[in-house]
């Protein structure tokens, strides 16, 4: 196939396997094989004896393959550096299963009542809360879940914290009654013989199983080492909350502090379970009817102990524990944020709240994200048209000058990539401040008095000042490396026609340094929407950024799922602009020379 080139001059394309493919598909549909085998007429075959198409097909899969494996790595290093951690915000920024996790009974319990109401969670729920509360206690794990939860309310984390200390106070009230009637109560094997399963006796395998997937998704560790205790189906149905209780134990025990179930005391726990089982109604005539081992010792225990045991309730237990059991905030904060997956996070990030009546705002002093996002809009524009307005003459100017000078000045240009960004940020702040060498400067000059210094460092100015320093590199050389490439006889042919020095630089140079523009414009403010380390510090509380917030969640209140959805925010008004960009002027028109 032939072409006209750009001289008018007729060329011929080289080649290529897509068009020996395309051929030998036109060739084959137009000559197709007769049907009595003659070998007239049929499929163009390949030098191996193969037909031509077939062999261009294993071909062209080949060069596929060979450029895929050419770019593998490349495409790998992108995949674990960049997709990855992109996708893990997105993920962290919605994730909350933390609190389904921690307190899966609590959750689901709590799933009926009613927040808009005036009441507190009925009885269940406290009682839920307590199980849940004392295995996560166990694991140190229940103060995770008050700093999660302390991100929505204040005062839930150190709620938890106090409240996982005292939670054996409760089991000891019905340990001490139980074991002052009968000392086999404190017996280690007793319990594991009442509890687990002898002979053929059925078992319940299945609520070791539930206590270990729990384990997995308190630790974040999959234990799979032997427990060595099956639960009873018999005891099951007759202490329903103790045998649960009672597994919870076993399966923390041998899993997570690799001990022997038989040689250990049940925890606090199990005896507020039983306790639990034995007021509950109808345990009197369960007991009855069951012959297992510990009959006697339950049936003994059901006469004599339960009336000794304290009139006291989970709800009681725990509004003695700490009043702010008793706020329907906390308990409407925990039933907001009991689904593995919330928004909370995405409206905090713009300055709502998820409540237990819904989304709101935040309160009048504590939104400060939207005004972090205005203001890092603003201030990244303004560096942007400051570094345009600074660099346009600077590129100019080297493209202009001889190459022996420019290559010099261009040294001047790069020399602030050879110096540490610390160094120069507190460059400035020497600089900038009250005491500094500008303000001495103006002072001597008697443009300013000395009582009456101006003040230039940790606010917005001093923010845009060293910012526009910084990034100043990053919109000269674009501009120097488009600028290069116009030939300077087209504005010398405009000048010649009788257009100024003016009309011919605006008319027919600037126009071809556009893309220059561009390619310098879209990498300052990109840049400069990011930075934290210049602002934090120089910007002082007025001229930092929303990435300041960030990396303050990051590192400091540990908010790593607030920290995620201001990114993803961040990330998205990026591309959004990015995209009006592309549609008012072309990212096409772009250039780097």
């Amino acid at each position: 196939m032939s072409k006209l080139s750009s001289t008018g001059e007729q060329t011929a394309d080289a080649p290529t396997p897509e068009d020996a493919f395309h051929e030998s598909a036109t060739l084959e549909g137009r000559d197709k094989e007769p049907p009595h085998g003659s070998g007239e007429g049929g499929p163009v075959l390949a030098a191996d004896g193969t037909p031509l198409k077939r062999s261009l097909q294993r071909a062209l899969r080949r060069e596929k393959l060979r450029a895929l494996g050419l770019i593998a790595p490349l495409l790998i290093f992108v995949l674990v550096t960049f997709i990855a951690p992109i996708a893990d915000m997105l993920f962290r920024s919605v994730e909350n299963q933390i609190v389904s996790d921690t307190l899966p009974e609590t959750t689901a319990t709590l799933q009926s009542w009613d927040s808009a109401g005036d009441d507190l969670p009925p009885e269940a729920v406290f009682e839920a809360l307590y199980y849940d509360l004392f295995l996560a206690s166990e694991a140190k794990r229940h103060t995770r879940l008050g700093t999660r939860l302390n991100y929505e309310e204040t005062g839930l984390s150190s709620l938890f914290r106090s409240t996982g200390r005292s939670l054996d106070d409760y089991g000891e009230l019905f340990q001490d009654v139980l074991e002052d009637h009968d000392e086999i109560w404190e017996s280690a094997g007793f319990w594991y013989e009442m509890m687990g399963t002898t002979g053929d006796e059925p078992g319940q395998p299945e609520l070791i199983e539930a206590q270990r997937d729990r384990l997995e998704a308190l630790t974040g560790e999959r234990q799979t080492g032997e427990i060595g205790f099956v639960p009873a189906a018999a005891i099951g149905e007759v202490l329903p909350r103790t045998a649960d209780a009672y597994a919870a134990f076993a399966a923390y025990a041998a899993l997570e502090d690799g001990d022997t179930v038989a040689e250990e005391e049940p925890w606090e726990a199990v005896f507020a379970a039983l306790a639990s089982d034995l007021r509950r109604d109808g345990a009197a005539e369960a007991i009855a009817g069951y012959d297992g081992d510990g009959a006697e010792e339950l049936q003994a225990a059901l006469e004599q102990a339960v009336p000794e045991f304290p009139e006291t309730t989970y709800r009681e237990f725990f509004l003695e524990e700490d009043e702010d059991w008793g706020s329907l905030d906390a308990w409407g904060t925990i039933q907001a944020y009991s689904p593995s997956f919330t928004p909370g996070y995405f409206l905090n990030a713009v300055d709502l709240e998820l409540t237990a009546d819904g989304v709101s705002a935040k309160p009048e002093g504590q939104q400060i994200y939207v005004l972090l996002f205005q203001r890092t809009l603003f201030m990244s524009l303004v560096i942007m048209g400051s570094c345009v307005l600074l660099g346009y003459p600077v590129a100019y100017l080297l493209s202009n000058l001889p190459m022996r000078v420019s290559n010099l000045l261009m040294i001047l240009v790069l020399l602030p990539f050879w110096t540490s960004l610390l160094v120069r940020t507190s460059a400035w702040k020497v600089l900038l401040q009250q005491q500094g060498v500008i303000n001495d400067i103006l002072v001597w000059l008697g443009l300013v008095a000395d009582d009456a210094r101006l003040v230039m460092i940790n606010n917005q100015f001093g923010t845009i000042v060293a910012m526009t320093h910084i990034l100043l590199p990053f919109m000269i050389l674009p501009l120097y490396s488009v600028m290069k490439t116009i030939p300077p006889s087209y504005v010398r042919a405009a000048k010649s026609l009788g257009a100024t020095p003016w009309t011919s630089f605006w008319r027919v140079y600037f126009p071809q340094s556009i893309p220059g523009i561009g390619a310098g414009c879209i990498l300052v403010f990109i840049l400069a929407i990011g930075y934290y380390i210049t602002p934090e510090l120089v910007g002082g509380t007025t001229g930092t950024f929303i990435s300041n917030r960030i990396a303050y969640h990051i590192s400091s209140s540990l908010n790593w799922g607030l920290a995620a959805a201001l990114g993803t925010i961040l990330l998205a008004v990026v591309l959004i602009l990015y995209w009006v960009y592309d549609k008012i002027v072309g990212i096409d028109n772009v250039s780097l020379g």
